[in-house]
């Protein structure tokens, strides 16, 4: 497949391909005569698992970390269940404070609607506390 479809398939810009390939978060890519990258499924997984850990937060420097214990073997899984712990709570800690900001803007806009129904008070406009 060629880097265009790959990124397609996996929900990153080529550029990202490129950088992830070229500065190890992808291992295993192989280049052919032309000097062009050939991803194997295993290098797609390794892009895909590069995408989900960027998303959850990790730094480049922690997903190259996190590459290099993968490759060094079984084990290096205490470590990596730490650095996937600590993630998970990062995580979870964003989901209460989204939670709180999505509470926070239905009760305002619930409380605009009131305020239209009510011939268009505007009580919430702080120029008018």
């Amino acid at each position: 497949m060629e880097i265009k479809e790959i990124a397609k398939a996996v929900g990153l810009n080529e550029n990202t391909i490129r950088y992830y390939s070229d500065h190890g978060l992808v291992p295993n890519v192989k280049r052919d005569k032309n000097n062009h990258r050939i991803f194997s499924k295993e290098s797609i997984n390794w892009l895909v698992g590069d995408k989900r850990m960027r998303e959850a937060g990790m730094s480049i420097d922690e997903l190259k970390r996190y590459v290099t214990l993968c490759l060094e073997g079984s084990i290096t899984i205490p470590e990596r269940r730490q650095i996937i712990k600590k993630l998970n709570q990062n995580a979870h800690n964003q989901l209460l404070e989204a939670q709180k900001r999505v509470k926070y803007l239905s009760k305002k806009e619930h409380l605009y609607e009131e305020s239209m129904k009510n011939g268009n008070n505007d009580i919430l406009n702080p120029k008018r506390w």
